[in-house]
């Protein structure tokens, strides 16, 4: 799978100790990149992953940056009850 990065998509790097994270993107003029540091965290980041890239919704990435593990979670699905 190849990716250019000049494609509408966000590349996420996290370091080893998972308490940086750094988000490239094309902004149609230029490469920006977005930089958060942790100071007494982690991030929720895989240690493994079976695939070269991981496709993230903007509800998982959000949660990522607020330090919920998303790798692998589905969001609930939530019905309508009739109320009694």
């Amino acid at each position: 799978m190849r990716f250019s990065p000049t494609q509408t998509a966000l590349f996420l790097f996290c370091n080893k100790k998972r308490d940086k994270l750094k988000i490239l993107y094309w902004d149609k003029t230029g490469f920006a990149l977005w930089y958060k540091r942790l100071e007494n965290a982690k991030f929720k980041w895989p240690t493994t992953v079976n695939s070269p890239a991981l496709n993230l919704t903007e509800q998982q990435l959000h949660g990522l940056l607020s330090g919920y593990d998303v790798i692998g979670h589905q969001p609930l699905s939530v019905q309508d009850c009739p109320v009694a």
